[in-house]
């Protein structure tokens, strides 16, 4: 535990885990500030697509925070200012396989006949998830905060150090940003690149089931449609790549025809915070005591209530 200070939780970091972790802990009655380098509108988590489902993560907690989640976002569906959504669409895998266990666990699963998949898919699922349109959805976690009486200070830090006396706990959500601050030199970066287009009419979703550089998938949010992706370990680029944009539009119209004269509106890049396992733990870092939650990969938002509710039970604040 840190040193006592003006505040009970500081809170390192303004994307999507950052966020929900500050309002997990200023809602159970804690006083809590939010510090960033970057406002939450210019973090990673604003260039998510972003469906719910544990992708590119590992660690042995993940289906159990991946279906807290998961209840917590089907709650906030039922409000449209928060921007999630509940959508039913196909997974599909292009060899056979087992559907994992956490899809089993929605309500509505089913598995596809095999004449109702794209070509070149064996096999494929049918299920209901929610999609969430991240920039009304992480404007929808600032307002929950302010009205928690829990306010973003935009200013970078060097370590830990700087801001050990600032509150009784901290805690590290800055994702890649934990590489150099910790440091740790098992996060690095996974680049993602996503094509906004016109919605000409979709409001099913699809998406593959593999774990390769070149993804497919769309999700419908309302007049748009975010198609995906990629996947590439290692980059650090964040400039749009026009030839990996055709790509992904390309991968997305043999899958739905209506996609390929779609406008495009804009292309997304962000660098997912990849790690080989989460890390949700204490650690000591020079001398400060730190509670970690990073290192989520292409899950942030699949693991972001269920990482917060971990962080409120290891805090020690109650």
């Amino acid at each position: 535990m840190g040193s006592s200070g003006e505040w009970d939780a500081l809170v390192i970091g303004a994307g999507v885990s950052g966020l929900t972790t500050a309002i997990r802990l200023a809602e159970a009655g804690f006083r809590v500030r939010v510090r960033a380098a970057r406002p939450p509108q210019e973090t990673t988590s604003a260039a998510a697509g972003a469906s719910w489902g544990p992708y590119m993560v590992s660690d042995a907690r993940v289906l159990l925070w991946s279906e807290q989640t998961r209840l917590a976002l089907e709650k906030l569906s039922e409000d449209p200012a928060t921007g999630v959504r509940l959508v039913r669409g196909v997974e599909a895998s292009p060899r056979p396989v087992e559907a994992p266990s956490w899809m089993r666990g929605i309500s509505d699963f089913e598995s596809c006949p095999p004449d109702e998949l794209p070509p070149g898919y064996a096999c494929g699922w049918r299920y209901t998830i929610p999609l969430v349109s991240m920039p009304r959805y992480l404007d929808y976690l600032v307002n929950r905060l302010r009205s928690a009486n829990v306010s973003i200070e935009i200013a970078p830090i060097s370590s830990f150090r700087e801001v050990s006396g600032l509150a009784r706990l901290l805690v590290n959500c800055t994702g890649l940003g934990a590489r150099s601050l910790v440091p740790d030199d098992q996060v690095y970066p996974t680049r993602g690149q996503l094509v906004v287009v016109d919605n000409p009419g979709i409001d099913h979703f699809f998406q593959d089931h593999v774990e390769d550089e070149k993804l497919t998938y769309f999700l419908p949010h309302g007049d748009h449609v975010v198609l995906g992706g990629s996947a590439i370990p290692g980059s650090e680029s964040l400039d749009p790549d026009p030839v990996a944009a055709r790509a992904i539009v390309d991968r997305c119209a043999a899958v739905e025809p209506r996609l390929r004269d779609a406008r495009v509106r804009r292309i997304l890049v962000g660098l997912r915070p990849s790690r080989s396992r989460v890390r949700v733990e204490w650690a000591t870092v020079d001398g400060v005591p730190v509670l970690h939650n990073y290192g989520h990969g292409g899950s942030g938002v699949t693991l972001s209530w269920g990482c917060a509710d971990e962080v409120l039970s290891l805090s020690g604040l109650q």
